[in-house]
């Protein structure tokens, strides 16, 4: 694997692996264990917190507002002691620093803008408004929905809502969850099924809310206490390494404390589907979250249909599928995946772009993409267009390539995963 001037080559050796691997602490659990410790008054530790940029963005953010993190351990006055910004406050590329933090400002009785890069401030931001403003909160975007987000609670304190969400987003969930616990009474919100419920579960282990029923939850406003936190490993990113393996019949990898919750398990299933070799377990759980063990070994691939439920549940996925797809038997076909268009790239139209890159057959469809399975790929050259998940899984599908991939922007990936490269040479040093 050689890199220079962003441009990184994996080419990898024929034969199967058998790893054992650990990946980074999971970016959705490590932004909202920063947050909630952040809202404590006293002193946190928060240990195996993710390595990546986008939550390096949040705790850039809260020192701003005057939380001192340092190494593992997070000093906060509480959440009614934040300080108001100076000015901006940067995101970078983190849509989930952007939308947790507008919610954990919203009931601070001072004005503070959100921005983000070039990318971010692409992405739409609008579902914010509603939620936040039922409970008081004023939210400011761009003409059309997009950052810098201003937000403010200037007209004294929230009042506690019952709030409907049409989409199923943990991060505008969890928004609203963090403005309601300083409001003035009970507040519940409702979404359609498919989010994760990070926010949710570790709110019930502090009696801060409960379920209503599996797609609402009550809220209950107060101090939130000191707390350790252990972050599980992130399962987006083993999805990486479990790919690599089922798209190479014979290898196998196994990645040790993963959360299990059952909103990120959605790609297992995929894997299943097309036939890979899935085993998982449950070995502990973290403030109510499950965490476990994974192994998948490759096997020949068959093509499937992804939709719905399952769409949703394997979003950050998406591009690993199409990867899966290539290598497999048959027509795979992905739909109700419109969210894609606006994520870090039109995510439809680069992971077909891939796939053809490297010789594969794909199709775009407005709201998914369909894959031609052949069993292989060829050797090519990949734009990550700024993409983290494309660059990514471009280095994956060097796995089931005739020769090696060149991927331009390949340092993108350091914004989930800043040694995602030496990790994944790990697995074939392994064989």
């Amino acid at each position: 694997m050689t890199t220079d001037n962003d441009i990184r080559i994996v080419e990898v050796p024929p034969g199967v692996f058998n790893a054992t691997s650990t990946v980074p602490g999971d970016k959705s659990l490590s932004h909202r264990a920063l947050i909630l410790t952040a809202f404590a008054q006293g002193t946190s530790e928060i240990n195996g917190l993710g390595t990546g940029h986008d939550v390096a963005a949040t705790v850039r953010v809260l020192r701003e507002l005057g939380i001192t993190i340092t190494g593992n351990q997070v000093v906060s006055k509480g959440i009614d002691a934040w300080t108001e910004p100076s000015g901006p406050l940067q995101c970078g590329n983190s849509g989930t620093t952007m939308r947790l933090v507008a919610g954990a400002l919203a009931g601070r009785p001072y004005r503070a803008k959100l921005m983000g890069d070039r990318s971010l401030s692409r992405r739409p931001m609008s579902r914010l408004k509603g939620p936040l403003e039922a409970l008081g909160a004023t939210v400011g975007l761009s003409p059309i929905g997009t950052p810098p987000v201003e937000i403010a609670e200037l007209a004294g304190k929230l009042s506690g809502r019952n709030v409907e969400i049409d989409v199923a987003s943990a991060q505008v969930r969890s928004a609203f969850i963090l403005a309601a616990l300083q409001a003035d009474g009970t507040s519940s919100v409702s979404s359609p099924f498919g989010f994760r419920d990070h926010t949710e579960r570790w709110l019930e282990s502090y009696e801060r809310g409960r379920r209503l029923s599996r797609t609402t939850f009550e809220v209950y406003p107060g101090p939130l206490p000191t707390n350790r936190y252990d972050v599980a490993g992130d399962p987006s990113s083993a999805a990486f390494l479990w790919t690599a393996a089922a798209i190479r019949p014979g290898s196998k990898v196994t990645t040790t404390g993963v959360s299990l919750n059952p909103g990120r398990i959605g790609y297992l299933q995929v894997l299943e589907s097309m036939g890979a070799d899935v085993e998982a377990q449950v070995t502990t759980s973290i403030e109510g979250d499950p965490v476990g063990w994974v192994s998948v070994r490759g096997t020949p691939l068959q093509a499937t249909e992804i939709a719905g439920d399952l769409t949703v549940a394997t979003l950050d996925e998406l591009p690993l599928v199409a990867v899966l797809a290539a290598m497999a038997e048959g027509v795979t076909v992905v739909r109700d995946a419109a969210e894609l268009r606006v994520k870090e790239s039109d995510r439809i139209a680069s992971t077909v772009g891939m796939i053809r890159a490297l010789g594969g057959g794909a199709e775009a469809s407005n709201d998914g993409f369909e894959i031609i399975g052949t069993g292989w790929l060829e050797s090519g050259v990949v734009d990550s267009v700024g993409d983290h998940r494309i660059a990514m899984a471009s280095a994956v599908a060097a796995f089931g390539t005739l020769g090696p991939v060149h991927i331009h922007g390949a340092g993108v990936a350091a914004i989930s995963w800043p040694s995602f490269y030496d990790d994944l040479e790990t697995l074939w040093s392994s064989r």
